[in-house]
């Protein structure tokens, strides 16, 4: 009786487990349903010596449900941010000024080393170093998940990078909270207000040798204590972004010509994934490449604009993380779309000028209409319908995308949907004749992105069709 009583309560303690594990399910699924949208701006920064970081709230639903994360840097004259790795690989966009960077492959060799003219007496060896990178703005460079890296900037203005976190990554084996794992300094500096201090716990994290012993430290480096102590963050910078106090010197290419001739050598055969049939090796793969090289454009209208795709046919890297990016130029009045991505959450980031976003779901419901302008976030969801159209100073973006290879579908103009429907298709639906069919499914031969039409043109043809 007590063996049948406990069998019982056990299957009911199943039951209701799954009852409650499938309710989270569809609670979950429910919070995943992207009813409505919303241009997103910053809600929070962090000032340092060097610059400040400016974030957005990673609890927002549709980052939550697209499994990604924001952050903005503006790191000034002569400023150094911190060398550092995270729990997520991230996409970095500059979109302004120019400057340098490191990226520390694990395993790979020292490249670079300083001259032998500069090379001072006593047993002091030359600096060796893994390769220091130039970029500028347009670039967009890709990080690995746990792979140290660095900025610095060089220019003569501010330095502004736009970062994603894709924290549902494979890679990243922690929680889905973007961690970033500071190797040196005191990047958390002085306290800051409790808003502040939790963002920087969640994206900024700390120096990791802050938790070590100095004097074991000290043995580790074969130094004294007092170096052990500058390792754990005393007597040292505040601030995840500090200034150089004179311009920093390190080895590193002068000129970018190789690379670039590399980048457009690599266009030239976009459709083969490997140029030579070689694979890249983990220590010479390109994390780098500029997407302001009109050159590169995937659509080029002079009246509309034009489209640069990235993806990982073009920079293999981005098969690994499974990623992609676009950047977009839109004239002034022009329209791109209506359209849909087939495969992937697109989250775009204007960058100049300002547009108005049209977003539609499977139910036909208009879940964002309005203007989105510099300096904010908008996450269109895959399939949902898009339909962009710039304002007077034109409009231009940059998107990340949720996977290696993301795919648009017009539903107008060249090589739409409506273009692959019989004209018969057309006519029965919309209650037309076949020739009105055939004249809508011809009347735009732009592909994608359509110069702004005539006001005449435009009623004439709406007549046509009452």
């Amino acid at each position: 009786m007590a063996f049948k009583l406990s069998l019982i309560f056990f299957t009911s303690f199943l039951l209701l487990h799954s009852c409650i594990a499938r309710r989270n399910d569809l609670q979950e699924q429910q919070e995943c349903n992207f009813d409505r949208l919303s241009a997103l701006q910053p809600t929070s920064s962090v000032e340092a010596e060097g610059g400040r970081t400016e974030f957005w709230n990673p609890n927002n639903k549709e980052f939550r449900c697209a499994g990604v994360a924001f952050l903005k840097h503006t790191i000034r004259r002569k400023g150094l941010f911190l060398p550092s790795y995270t729990n997520s690989v991230l996409m970095v966009f500059v979109e302004q000024g120019r400057g340098f960077y490191g990226a520390v492959m694990p395993g790979c060799p020292e490249t670079f080393q300083s001259p032998q003219a500069q090379e001072q007496s006593g047993d002091r060896p030359r600096d060796r170093h893994q390769r220091v990178h130039n970029f500028k703005k347009g670039d967009l460079l890709v990080i690995p998940t746990g792979v140290a890296h660095w900025m610095y900037n060089n220019g003569d203005q501010d330095l502004q990078v736009v970062v994603m976190f894709d924290t549902t990554n494979r890679a990243n084996q922690l929680d889905n909270i973007p961690q970033r794992f500071f190797i040196l300094g005191n990047p958390q500096g002085k306290q800051q207000g409790q808003q502040e201090q939790q963002l920087i716990q969640q994206f900024q994290g700390d120096s990791i040798l802050k938790g070590f012993d100095a004097e074991t430290l000290a043995q580790a480096f074969k130094m004294n204590r007092d170096m052990g102590s500058k390792l754990k963050g005393k007597n040292v910078k505040e601030g995840h972004i500090i200034t150089v106090e004179k311009e920093l010197q390190v080895e590193r290419p002068e000129r970018q010509q190789q690379e670039e001739h590399s980048q457009q050598g690599e266009g030239e055969g976009q459709g083969k994934e490997h140029g030579n049939g070689l694979e890249e090796t983990s220590c010479s793969v390109r994390i780098r490449v500029n997407l302001d090289n009109i050159d590169r454009a995937d659509i080029f209208n002079p009246q509309a604009g034009h489209l640069i795709s990235l993806n990982s046919h073009h920079l293999p890297i981005l098969r690994d993380v499974q990623l992609s990016a676009e950047r977009g130029h839109l004239r002034k009045n022009a329209i791109m779309g209506p359209f849909w991505v087939l495969n992937a959450h697109s989250i775009m980031y204007p960058t100049d000028g300002e547009a108005r976003i049209q977003v539609v779901n499977n139910q036909g419901k208009q879940v964002f209409d309005g203007r989105v302008e510099k300096g904010q976030l908008i996450l269109v969801p895959q399939n949902f319908a898009v339909l962009i159209q710039a304002g007077n100073e034109g409009f231009r973006w940059v998107a990340f995308k949720t996977n290696d290879n993301a795919m648009i579908t017009p539903i107008a103009g060249r090589a739409s949907v409506f273009r692959g429907l019989p004209a018969s298709i057309l006519a029965n639906i919309l209650q037309i004749s076949e020739e009105e069919a055939s004249n809508l499914k011809y009347s735009n031969a732009e592909t994608i992105m359509f110069a702004p039409q005539q006001r005449s043109q435009a009623d004439k043809f709406t007549r046509m069709l009452i």
